[in-house]
């Protein structure tokens, strides 16, 4: 890389590390290669003009020194690589969004990975500075599997997996990215690959670049109905009106396998729930055991021990609980709303981060 070309590039790491949940420079330089291998020069260029607002080829060329004849058919390139999102609705322009390196550009390439690309990945994982230290709020949002809520437990609308669906009408489908990488890597599990599942603006961006296939919501409900018999965790947006709902195993998932070495996970996530253990009706018949993506469950002797400070609410073990031993209650301290959507949540994150919310 010339020295032009690695100035270009620092720019773009510079300003992904402003976006949600940073892009940090590394000690060799991973961070630029990765970007590189992702972004032409002129793609690289363009792309640190683009902010957390969504904007026309109109609005985004001219800030960037571009025409609008050149702006548009590149951004169009860039939405198709995965390097930004656009919004396509019929009888209006284009807009385009810049978006995170996590969630976002990297997941975004999950039909496109290469050794050499996760060779980067690995060597920038192992050598890159801390994430912001500025507490703000996790990207994505554990929900329970929907058996896991009695009827008469009351529940907002955003805690119920079912509502989270039922305000949408475009669904998509996509492979999960986890378990891709850990598919090239040898070393996957055998849940379901196609469980990625996206909802409006974001749906449409999945079909419309490749990446997803189009669904009804009868699919969608067939597929959570899938996770949950496979012992997947549902993870949504953080956002009352979800974009993603990730079925996540305790193997492979880049969130959950970090949180599971942690010695209490059920700090660092969203979650309105926590499971509740009443050894008396226990039958002990242990099929929660192999439910826990946490290791919050253990065997002791014929019961079980629930520890709480491991448990993010996804309610696999509730499900299948024949006795009514476990039971979702919720989490002391989980009262206050997630933001609207995935935009907002991104500003919350942002202005907790650089302490603004505009580039």
């Amino acid at each position: 890389m010339n020295e032009a070309h690695e100035a270009i590039y620092r720019r773009l790491a510079e300003h992904l590390d402003t976006l949600p949940d940073g892009y940090p420079p590394s000690t060799s330089g991973a961070e630029l290669r990765v970007l590189e291998r992702l972004f032409t020069p002129e793609e690289a260029e363009l792309a640190v003009h683009l902010t957390l607002d969504r904007e026309t080829a109109q609005t985004i060329g001219p800030r960037a020194g571009l025409s609008v004849e050149e702006a548009a058919p590149r951004l169009d390139g860039m939405a198709r690589k995965g390097l930004i999102l656009s919004i396509e609705r019929e009888g209006e322009p284009t807009l385009y969004q810049a978006v995170p390196f996590v969630v976002g550009i990297f997941e975004f390439q999950v039909n496109d990975l290469t050794p050499e690309f996760l060779s980067d990945l690995v060597e920038y994982a192992e050598t890159r500075g801390d994430f912001p230290k500025v507490k703000s709020i996790p990207q994505l949002r554990t929900v329970p599997v929907g058996v896991s809520l009695e009827s008469h437990t009351e529940a907002l609308p955003y805690e119920r997996v079912e509502e989270l669906v039922r305000t949408h009408d475009r669904f998509a489908v996509a492979n999960c990215l986890c378990r891709t990488i850990a598919g090239m890597a040898g070393t996957a599990c055998d849940a379901p690959l196609e469980t990625c599942l996206f909802f409006g603006d974001w749906a449409d961006f999945y079909v419309n670049t490749g990446r997803g296939r189009r669904i009804e919501r009868e699919e969608v409900f067939r597929l959570l109905e899938q996770a949950n018999e496979a012992n997947l965790v549902l993870q949504s947006s953080n956002s009352k009106e979800t974009s993603v709902i990730c079925c996540c195993c305790g193997c492979c998932c880049g969130v959950l396998t970090p949180l599971k070495a942690l010695e209490n996970p059920a700090d660092e996530v969203a979650s309105a729930y926590t499971a509740a253990y009443d050894e008396s009706v226990c039958v002990g018949c242990h099929k929660c055991l192999t439910r826990c993506q946490m290791d919050a469950i253990s065997r002791d002797g014929d019961r079980i021990a629930l520890a709480s400070n491991r448990c993010i609410g996804c309610g696999l073990c509730v499900a299948t609980c024949p006795s009514g031993a476990l039971r979702l209650a919720h989490r002391e301290g989980a009262d206050a709303p997630p933001p609207e959507d995935v935009n907002a949540m991104w500003r919350v994150m942002r202005v907790a981060q650089v302490g603004k919310s505009h580039d």
